[in-house]
């Protein structure tokens, strides 16, 4: 039997970014694969580039140069509609900041993604992953209403929905206290497990990292594992 494709793999990819003061070089030359059902942990100092190589593996960020396959598809030279479509089903993002749409209620934001892929059953769906995060009594409530627990479980309850191949996290408890962001830690694990998807998670904190199958390390924009 041949071996299923990396999930992610990232060749001699690098980043430059313009600034006021010339260009700034974010990611130098990293390389990485992962494998399919991976948990993996990008640890680094603010401003090592650990969050614009997720963005990049995400198909977010275009690179400079290099190369970036997800799934087993080359997305390097993909038009951002073209990213946008191949996204949907494949890959789900949580950041620190939720993203929450706040004029639509914790079901409808839930449901967006699924409407989008032109899933029939999109709201029952919704419901059902609202009911795994554990906020299937918040499914009329606007993000204004909820804790930002409740607002990241709701974040991830939209990710989660498509039923996506690799789930990416970036400081996903960053913005929430300590107990909260264990349930929510918790519950990303859990999911993971669950439902046998790739986990790409960006934190600064030791003991979630060390919850992961492989921890890697960012300084001044290169890879160290």
């Amino acid at each position: 039997m041949n071996n299923p494709p990396p999930a992610l793999q990232l060749q001699d990819v690098s980043l430059t970014l313009k600034s006021l003061a010339g260009p700034v070089d974010i990611l130098k030359g990293v390389s990485l694969s992962v494998a399919a059902g991976e948990s993996i942990a990008l640890t680094g100092a603010s401003g090592s580039g650990k969050s614009s190589l997720l963005m990049v593996a995400a198909g977010l960020e275009k690179p400079t140069s290099g190369r970036v396959t997800v799934t087993g598809t080359d997305i390097t030279q993909m038009g951002e509609d073209a990213l946008a479509r191949f996204r949907l089903g494949r890959v789900g993002v949580v950041f620190q900041s939720f993203h929450l749409i706040p004029t639509m209620t914790a079901l409808e934001n839930v449901a967006v993604p699924l409407e989008l892929m032109g899933v029939p059953d999109a709201f029952d769906r919704a419901e059902k992953e609202l009911r795994a995060v554990g906020l299937i009594l918040r499914t009329d409530h606007y993000p204004g209403q909820m804790s930002g627990g409740e607002q990241q479980r709701v974040a991830l309850a939209r990710a989660l929905a498509p039923g996506p191949q690799i789930l990416f996290a970036d400081e996903p408890t960053g913005n929430l206290d300590s107990a909260t962001g264990t349930g929510i830690a918790d519950l990303i694990f859990a999911l993971n497990a669950e439902r046998g998807a790739t986990l790409f998670l960006v934190t600064h904190e030791e003991g979630l990292a060390r919850r992961c199958s492989r921890v890697l390390r960012m300084a001044d924009g290169k890879l160290n594992d």
